[in-house]
């Protein structure tokens, strides 16, 4: 069912709901889901999270959409339209933080409730941000993910992206707080691959000269991990330097089948997806948004909001050989 040019229905699930002992039909709640741009797998795995979601509520009509390109533009002639349409919701993975809050504001004057998903819209234009994860959570994740492999301890170094990355920074920052909770592994060094693959691969390549006895490199950037999953594999080094890290199924399929990465995580789309509709409906059906408001993510549990009006989905998703095959086509 065309909508407008730029918008695509995905999918509609409707069902009658008995109320007060009388069977009466309760009117869909509308959900739209705004992406970044139509046609991509991220995006594509996070509407069939959205369409699992609208099935499990059942009154749920969801509409998938977005603009062609990846632009503010797009996305503010995507939710005039759906302001047109008097959706009840818009849950939207936002291309500018602050040039989509005019559109949004007019949204909520209008009742309709806004959440933010993946990428953030400043607060005055939503009421519930979603983070795929926290800093914590991933800080802890990406030394998790060496320490599994290495029972009886070992080296482990850092390949990061820029020295003067702020995620990255915190993400390592966030690791050093929780290495007392794993005895044996020792982090020998921290260095700088800069989001380039070239520099990536000679950095790892001179950990691993450098450092004889190194066990893992942990990569928290999808440039860096791959490098360094090459670097590993060239040298003949693959099953005794485990690459790990952040990084994107389709990029490391084939260095997980090689055993140069024994596993390493990202979020899971489809999760991200789900949880968003579940928020949004949860506005919707009265419950408030707020700091320390507690929403319901259905399956994914509950998020608790902080003083932003933000909330962390989950740990990042661990992918290996067991589920690999299920995403490298998707993202």
């Amino acid at each position: 069912m065309k909508i407008t040019r730029r918008l695509l229905l995905a999918t509609a699930v409707a069902s009658g709901l008995a109320m007060g002992g009388a069977a009466q039909a309760q009117d869909n709640i509308r959900i739209a889901l705004v992406v970044k741009a139509l046609g991509i797998g991220f995006f594509e795995a996070a509407a069939k999270g959205a369409e699992e979601a609208a099935a499990e509520l059942g009154n749920v009509e969801l509409i998938y959409t977005g603009p062609t390109d990846t632009t503010a533009e797009g996305q503010i002639e995507v939710i005039n339209s759906l302001i047109a349409q008097r959706v009840d919701a818009i849950a939207i993975s936002a291309n500018d933080p602050d040039a989509l809050v005019p559109a949004l504001k007019k949204a909520q004057q209008r009742g309709i409730k806004v959440i933010s998903w993946d990428s953030g819209v400043a607060p005055e234009g939503r009421a519930v941000h979603l983070n795929p994860s926290s800093n914590p959570l991933i800080g802890n994740m990406i030394i998790k993910l060496a320490a599994d492999h290495l029972p009886d301890g070992g080296q482990v170094a850092v390949l990061s992206a820029t020295s003067t990355s702020t995620n990255q920074n915190t993400w390592i920052e966030e690791m050093n707080k929780v290495m007392s909770d794993y005895p044996g592994i020792e982090v020998v060094s921290t260095v700088y691959g800069d989001d380039l693959a070239d520099k990536s691969y000679r950095e790892a390549e001179g950990l691993m000269a450098t450092h004889p006895d190194l066990a893992a490199i942990i990569a928290p950037t999808s440039v860096g991990i791959v490098a360094a999953a090459q670097a590993v594999t060239d040298a003949g080094k693959v099953g005794q330097v485990n690459v790990t890290g952040l990084g994107l199924p389709s990029e490391m399929a084939g260095h997980i089948e090689s055993g140069a990465s024994k596993s390493f995580a990202i979020w899971n789309p489809i999760d991200l997806g789900y949880s968003a509709v579940m928020l949004a409906h949860d506005l919707v059906d009265g419950a408030e948004a707020g700091p320390g408001a507690t929403l319901s993510m259905g399956r994914m549990g509950e998020l608790t909001l902080d003083d932003n009006s933000e909330g962390a989905m989950a740990d990042p998703f661990i992918y290996d050989a067991s589920n690999i095959d299920d995403f490298k086509d998707i993202f």
